[in-house]
């Protein structure tokens, strides 16, 4: 089996978590120290997996925000271009004259409030009718 090699900046991402580890407790500074020495040392992947093996995986903190600001396009921006669409009509029947109620709150509005609502809160609703709690996941 081919041994998958690692360059710098993946021994510097596991050396980073090791320290999020000593952080929440789970290490302490001597195991700290003598886990980065083979970390630093290490050339391949599987190096790495066995000098972390016993500790339980933490999340990515860049991919967290790489998922967060998707999620956010994903949800806003169907919104903003309904949006968008609403308000060039409503403004092009008012110049035609033909225009005063605002119409288009109706629209905007409760959509704009609920997805305010699941961004401060964290929940999004699915499709199939289920709510889902968190921010990236």
């Amino acid at each position: 089996m081919v041994e998958i090699r690692i360059g710098d900046d993946e021994r510097e991402r596991a050396i980073a978590q090791l320290g999020r580890h000593v952080g929440a407790g789970r290490l302490d500074l001597a195991e700290f120290t003598e886990r980065s020495e083979r970390m630093a040392a290490a050339r391949t992947r599987s190096e790495l997996d066995a000098v972390r093996a016993d500790l339980p995986h933490l999340p990515d903190p860049e991919r967290e925000a790489r998922v967060r600001r998707t999620v956010l396009a994903a949800t806003w921006g169907p919104w903003a271009v309904t949006a968008v669409i609403c308000l060039l009509i409503w403004t092009a029947v008012a110049v035609a004259g033909g225009g005063g109620y605002f119409w288009p709150v109706w629209v905007i509005g409760p959509w704009g409030a609920l997805l305010a609502l699941g961004t401060l809160t964290g929940a999004r609703v699915f499709p199939c009718g289920g709510v889902r709690h968190g921010r990236t996941g």
